[in-house]
């Protein structure tokens, strides 16, 4: 139980989430880590369908539970994606690529910066799990307080989630 990130989450229908840059349980390429540990800080490219007709918007987020915090550590979030949207393209994660559909709303993330953070394990840490999570909501937008957390935001989708996608990527540490 401890050892799944979702396991306080509700309860919803799952529907599809795939990327042609990696598969599920697979290493993400080089370039989606950190630049930090010699990668791109790119996002990869995120496909996702089956999600409800009643779904009104999504909810994007990337979590690594694997970080030595004691409460994991958030890579990338964004709410307000429009339900017309069903997939992202490759580096949506980087705000001067103006890659995001407009009204979609990036929280900071753990550095407090608003965009993707790529990987980045402490050397010695062993294999980290990225959990790319795709929410399906029931509200056309979430009104997120300015510098929200992840965190919040993970409250604020907690209350309105009609179906949830995830795809794991995985990094190993110098």
């Amino acid at each position: 139980m401890a050892n799944d990130p979702n396991w306080r989450l509700p309860e919803v229908p799952t529907f599809s989430l795939t990327s042609p840059d990696f598969a599920d349980g697979d290493t993400l390429p080089h370039w989606a880590r950190s630049s930090q540990a010699g990668g791109e800080d790119r996002s990869p490219t995120l496909h996702w369908e089956g999600a409800p007709s009643g779904t009104r918007s999504f909810a994007l987020s990337v979590y690594d539970p694997d970080a030595p915090t004691g409460s994991g550590w958030w890579h990338w979030a964004v709410c307000n994606i429009p339900a017309t949207i069903t997939s992202l393209q490759q580096d949506a994660g980087n705000p001067d690529a103006g890659l995001l559909p407009p009204g979609a709303v990036t929280v900071p993330n753990e550095l407090r910066l608003e965009r993707y953070h790529g990987a980045a394990p402490p050397p010695g840490n062993g294999e980290h799990r990225y959990y790319f999570t795709v929410s399906a909501l029931d509200v056309e937008r979430l009104d997120v307080p300015a510098g929200s957390t992840p965190a919040i935001l993970g409250f604020m989708i907690g209350e309105h989630v009609v179906a949830r996608a995830q795809l794991v990527g995985v990094t190993e540490s110098p």
